[in-house]
């Protein structure tokens, strides 16, 4: 069993700046026999379930972490203090328990919604609110305890990591020590050992890992020059300089630090610490409140055939004039049946939900569109005023929307106007609380031809010999 575990690692979920795959990472730390292995992405945690998943399944253990963007000012806030003229720095936290999980969602999300200036950045005193349950590392060259040293500023250095440890918790700070090669993380390697004399906390040590293997470094230096729109040829560009930021074996890490194992076994310590777990929610549905003597059930059969009974009145026109493909009597039939499974499923209250913002919308006037995809088969939706298609006149199976054979969330796909969506959204935010809303997240992956495209820029070759050679993929590649 190796005597080390990767801390400090960013997976493709650090945008053009990562390289690391999760599936193929989790099986090269299980190929290097690490019994566990942390994803600390740069102001994110986009991947965790993604990643949690994959190393379950690997039989790895997952530590979920973040490297933050701290503020120098006190107050992160960009509405309440401007912040130009502010710089940051990076530090490394670390999920112990679940309470940490709850805190560095906090934290990162914090960071986004209140403090995004370039970078998602967050302040010293929005940390020390939410520190339990995190463990934290003070950060390659570009974290404050090595950026005072490296500007030979030891008291500020030590000042700085006395705060960290304050913040934290005596037994959960460590000051992080690295070495791709690089002069300045020589330079500092002295002083670290000294502040660990001085203060009394512990050295760990980190590969600072943005790919898996050593041979990935170019293909990582050109992803770079796509993410900063520069040319490879640029000197004055952003790089990694050397080949040396890549997931390394215990006996790697061990040829390194050869002459202070401990750094490289705490490593292993902390990884035992971190037992945080995610769990699926047993009930992701906020609660809707039913009129007196109603319950969630009885409230949407009363609805949705209120609903219906409104939608016969244009059904049985339809029907005088020999329009309308299946009898009234098979409408009523199908109606049952879906309400049935629904509430079996226990829907009962996502429909309820759906009805709701949407009828909302309605009735101010916001423009919504008739509905799309499996959503459309369920004649419910129909009756509630969620779709405006005849699942039955169209030949529409429920079944492709829920089976209660294969037991699925309901995904109802809901278009409103572009310009008013806004409201919809705030009005949903207040009834049912902000703790309970939230936006999901589109990650665009680049298909060969736009990969061959950005790359040839990168890398200074000529249009035309880029678009010739783009054209040459066949489109069914182009996925």
């Amino acid at each position: 069993m190796s005597q080390f575990v990767h801390l400090h690692l960013h997976t493709d979920y650090s945008m053009l700046d990562g390289a690391c795959d999760v599936e193929k990472l989790v099986s090269r730390v299980q190929e290097l026999g690490m019994p566990a292995v942390a994803m600390t992405d740069h102001g994110n945690i986009f991947g965790a379930v993604h990643f949690v998943n994959a190393a379950h399944k690997a039989g790895i253990k997952p530590i979920v972490g973040c490297e933050l963007y701290v503020c120098k000012k006190e107050d992160h806030n960009i509405q309440r203090t401007p912040p130009e003229g502010d710089t940051y720095n990076h530090l490394l936290v670390l999920a112990e328990n679940e309470e940490g999980y709850r805190n560095l969602v906090r934290i990162t999300s914090e960071a986004s919604l209140h403090g995004f200036y370039y970078k998602p950045r967050v302040s010293k005193r929005f940390l020390s609110e939410h520190s339990k349950g995190l463990i934290a590392l003070s950060g390659c060259l570009k974290g404050e305890v090595a950026e005072f040293l490296t500007e030979e500023k030891y008291e500020a250095a030590k000042q700085v990591a006395a705060t960290y440890r304050d913040i934290f918790g005596r037994d959960n700070f460590f000051l992080e020590v690295q070495d791709q090669g690089l002069e300045q993380e020589h330079k500092i390697r002295r002083d670290l050992h000294q502040l660990e004399k001085d203060l009394g906390v512990p050295l760990v040590a980190t590969n600072d890992s943005h790919y898996l293997c050593e041979d990935d470094a170019h293909a990582q230096d050109v992803m770079l020059c796509i993410q900063t729109a520069k040319s490879i040829q640029d000197p004055n560009r952003m790089k990694f300089h050397g080949n040396q930021f890549f997931v390394k074996s215990y006996e790697e890490m061990g040829r390194v630090f050869k002459d202070s194992p401990d750094v490289l076994s705490r490593t292993v310590a902390i990884a035992e610490r971190c037992n945080m777990r995610l769990e699926k929610v047993s009930s992701p549905f906020p609660h809707f409140d039913v009129p007196p003597g109603y319950t969630l059930d009885s409230y949407f059969e009363h609805v949705t055939r209120e609903g219906f009974s409104r939608r016969m009145e244009a059904l049985r026109q339809i029907a005088d004039r020999g329009g309308l493909k299946h009898g009234l009597a098979d409408y009523e039939q199908r109606l049952s049946r879906e309400i049935s499974i629904i509430q079996q499923m226990r829907f009962s209250g996502y429909f309820l939900i759906v009805w709701d913002f949407i009828r909302y919308a309605k009735e101010h006037n916001i423009p919504v569109g008739p509905g799309r995809g499996s959503a459309a088969g369920a004649l419910v939706a129909y009756s509630l005023g969620i779709t405006d298609i005849d699942p039955l006149q169209h030949e529409l199976l429920f079944e492709r929307f829920l089976n209660p054979e294969r037991v699925s969330m309901p995904d109802i796909d809901i278009d409103f106007c572009m310009n008013r969506r806004g409201e919809v959204i705030d009005y949903v935010t207040r009834k049912y609380g902000r703790e309970n809303v939230a936006q999901i997240i589109t990650f665009g992956t680049m298909a060969a031809k736009a990969a061959i495209k950005d790359v040839g820029r990168a890398m200074d070759i000529p249009y035309t010999d880029v678009d010739r050679i783009a054209k040459m993929v066949p489109t069914t590649l182009n996925i």
